[in-house]
């Protein structure tokens, strides 16, 4: 199991990006946008980089829902390969059949 602090760390994380994913979407495309005055653009820059780092998607760390582990992820699963190898010895995930000899 993860640490608890670096689990809910990713949650809180998860929550920044879910309220500011409208603006920092706004303010990054006056930013890029070369139709505007210089100025204007570079307020907007100034203004992104005030806001938190962690509202940021890239700071999101992909995570085991079962453990936590923050390594050897399955996206479509959303597990590490350790929790799939013990749910899939117990035959507890459909469809998958663990060899073992």
């Amino acid at each position: 199991m993860a640490k608890k602090s670096s689990v809910e760390k990713n949650e809180n994380r998860r929550k920044l990006v879910a309220q500011q994913a409208e603006k920092r979407a706004r303010l990054k495309a006056e930013a890029n946008d070369k139709n505007t005055p210089m100025e204007e653009r570079f307020a907007a820059a100034l203004k992104l980089a005030e806001m938190p780092r962690n509202g940021s998607a890239t700071r999101i760390r992909n995570r085991c829902e079962v453990t936590g582990r923050p390594r050897a992820y399955y996206r479509k699963l959303k597990m590490s390969r350790i929790a799939l190898r013990e749910l899939g010895s117990k035959g507890l995930i459909p469809g998958l059949l663990k060899s073992s000899w």
